[in-house]
């Protein structure tokens, strides 16, 4: 059993990343890639405790992209991330997650929220603060029960308010996270933050386009996905050749209900040859390039 979808403290997970390896550890996992939203920060730590209990481990970073109107999560694994093309990439990721914080500060101070720079810098991660961060701070509030609300209600009608609703685009991500050796995963394609909203045969020539651009497979397990969405992963996968990569999507106390591994209600076991899949496949970049 492995996990290629999983979040810490350094985005907006509950575990931090040498806890997370432990976790897995515990929870009899295989193997599995830390993909914080947008940040690398824990990707080392993460390995090192992996490495130290035996549990396999591939780097991430689960990547938020603009395609044809919609935004969308791309789950990056295995890229070498000292590569300049990866260092290209992640300079304008970091710059968009860090931009007007002050700005973003206010806005939410105005909706009647005890915060401020000061109070937020401790949340930080030893990182520049972003909108995580801020997020984090607003957890120890204990405004809601879980995160999503606080996006919902104050960090994204920030970003729309300020005009800070951007990213980076798909079509100059993915190849640059292939040149970097890596490989790229369309995240939970049957969310808002996704493909939602487009009929079957829309989201296909959507995923096909993207394949077309750089993008190597799609989630074939995912907690929610009902028992359609995940016939229409499958069916995708086999059809353009994709590579299968699945994951929880865990948060740890930031998502209840979700569980390392094994998702909702035991509903996942991604088995270990999607893995030894992406290892393939990125040691096939990394030789090309030799």
């Amino acid at each position: 059993m492995i996990d290629l979808h999983v979040h810490s403290t350094i985005s907006d997970g509950s575990y931090n990343p040498a806890g997370l390896a432990q976790l897995a550890k515990e929870r009899g996992l295989t193997a599995f890639a830390l993909t914080d939203h947008d940040n690398i920060a824990g990707d080392a730590a993460a390995a090192a405790e992996a490495a130290k209990l035996g549990v396999g481990f591939i780097n991430g970073m689960e990547l938020t992209a603009e395609y044809a109107g919609h935004k969308i999560h791309v789950v990056c694994l295995g890229f070498d991330p000292q590569h300049a093309a990866f260092q290209t990439l992640y300079r304008r990721v970091r710059a968009i997650k860090e931009g007007r914080i002050p700005d973003i500060i206010d806005y939410i101070r105005d909706k009647g929220v005890d915060i401020s720079l000061d109070k937020v810098l401790p949340f930080a991660e030893g990182e520049p603060v972003d909108r995580y961060a801020i997020m984090r701070y607003l957890v120890s509030l204990h405004l809601y029960d879980h995160a999503q609300p606080l996006w919902d209600n104050y960090l994204d009608p920030a970003a729309q308010e300020l005009g800070l609703n951007f990213s980076i685009t798909a079509e100059e991500a993915l190849p640059l996270i292939r040149e970097a050796g890596g490989v790229t995963s369309l995240a939970h394609f049957h969310k808002t933050i996704g493909l939602k909203g487009l009929t079957r045969r829309e989201q296909e020539a959507a995923i096909l386009r993207l394949h077309q651009m750089g993008l190597d497979g799609m989630e074939r397990w995912y907690p929610n996905y009902s028992h359609d969405d995940a016939a229409f992963a499958g069916y995708m996968i086999e059809k353009y050749q994709l590579l299968p990569t699945g994951g929880t999507d865990f948060h740890g106390a930031n998502r209840p209900g979700v569980e390392l591994g094994t998702g909702v209600d035991g509903n996942m076991d991604v088995p270990d040859d999607f893995f030894s899949g992406v290892q393939a496949r990125c040691a096939e970049r990394r030789s090309a390039k030799a």
